[in-house]
């Protein structure tokens, strides 16, 4: 078949989830079929002709994103306009152009537009004839309910619950229509399948979860030495994992270090927010902002947690440092879609006391950590490499291929 992927930015290298998930599909899509890509390019977006896209790609086509608006701007938009913020981030005539005429000249067999900031130009094409499939990298409008609920009990974040509640009532709305205008909508996690199903279009949902490359994500062997490495990966200005950040540094790591004073909160990732900046002066909390591979880091972890509190989908970064048999304490929605069991495959805790005394056990206990750490590899393994989930997508460019209900 000959597909067209609509990506928010370009996806190499893959640095984060929308990326990380953008790239393997397409790499392992182009072994069997034609693979085409136009993208936005992101500011510090690096683009040569050495870059992998070259071999997956039939054809790629990059546009530079528009300007981010101020937040100003952005908040009287999140006031004045019936679309929510993710619906007017990457609003380009030149992209919508692009679009059109790659669409009118050559026939696609299908154009997958990655995530609800390109729904817009998904919905452009319903009356081009050509199959839409809408890869809904979260159910956004859960995503900012998780995210008002986790907020609502910091007085202080009284602006982020307000922008939650206008956000998660626009975006149940805008994500509605966007499913209805699509023929096809994959979801990476059972839970986004049912949230995204009681929108109540009745479209079909496939859960096509996120995955990992198992070989390039292999164990290195166990941490040796050194601090106490409590290690935490991902993009540092996403809200999520910013607030995991802090809820860890501020509420879990005193009670790790009253046990394990030589413990370090390792926080790995590009963009650190500036909420994070205090942290950054504290002995005990190391901001590494980007690197260039967050594999070193995951190997030298004595414990990796994922202590996040809102948010939806699966997290790859769980998977990753699951496929390098890391042991892992996340919270119970950390570790949402994975199959995760509480103390097979990893320690789950939801409070800022059990958070620290599952860390404390696994610091302690180097049994437990090796035992935890290979079944974690296994599961990965057997139900999360990316080689295997591709092909769920296949089904979805033909008419026949609608999907089954999450």
């Amino acid at each position: 078949m000959r597909l067209l992927f609509l990506t928010p930015q370009l996806p190499y290298p893959p640095m984060q989830g929308t990326s990380l998930r953008n790239f393997y599909l397409m790499r392992e899509l182009a072994r069997r079929h034609d693979v085409s890509l136009l993208t936005f390019l992101q500011p510090g977006d690096q683009w040569d002709a050495a870059s992998p896209l070259h071999q997956i790609c039939r054809a790629v086509r990059a546009v530079p994103a528009p300007p981010r608006r101020s937040l100003l701007a952005r908040a009287f938009a999140a006031m004045a306009s019936p679309l929510p913020d993710m619906a007017l981030r990457l609003s380009s005539p030149d992209f919508a152009r692009a679009l059109l005429e790659w669409v009118e000249r050559e026939p696609f067999d299908g154009v997958q537009v990655e995530g609800i900031e390109m729904a817009p130009y998904g919905l452009m094409l319903k009356r081009q004839r050509v199959r839409l499939v809408f890869d809904d990298h979260n159910a956004e409008y859960a995503l900012q309910h998780s995210a008002f609920r986790a907020d609502a009990r910091a007085p202080l974040r009284w602006h982020a619950v307000l922008y939650s509640l206008i956000q998660w009532q626009k975006l149940a709305r805008y994500e509605r229509v966007v499913l209805g205008g699509h023929d096809a909508i994959a979801a990476v996690s059972d839970a986004d399948a049912r949230a995204l199903a009681a929108l109540g279009t009745g479209k079909p949902i496939t859960v096509v979860p996120n995955g990992v490359d198992t070989e390039e994500y292999a164990p290195q062997g166990e941490a040796k030495g050194g601090a106490c490495a409590l290690v935490f990966t991902g993009k540092m200005d996403y809200r999520p994992n910013v607030d995991a950040a802090l809820w860890f540094a501020e509420e879990i790591l005193p009670r790790v270090r009253a046990r394990l004073r030589q413990a370090r909160f390792v926080i790995v990732g590009q963009q650190p927010h500036a909420r994070l900046a205090a942290l950054g002066r504290r002995s005990d909390v190391l901001i590494t902002g980007a690197v260039p591979d967050v594999r070193p880091y995951i190997a030298g972890a004595a414990v990796y947690v994922a202590p996040l509190r809102m948010g939806s989908g699966t997290r790859l970064k769980l998977l990753q440092a699951m496929a390098m048999a890391a042991p892992v304490v996340s919270t119970t929605l950390g570790c949402d879609g994975l199959g995760v069991q509480d103390g097979r495959e990893a320690l789950l805790a939801d409070s800022a006391s059990a958070f620290a005394d599952a860390v404390i056990r696994l610091a302690q206990d180097p049994d437990l950590r090796r035992a935890l750490a290979a079944r974690a590899r296994q599961h990965v393994v057997e139900q999360f490499d990316w080689q295997s989930i591709a092909p769920r997508l296949e089904p979805l460019y033909t008419a026949a291929g609608g999907g089954s209900d999450g």
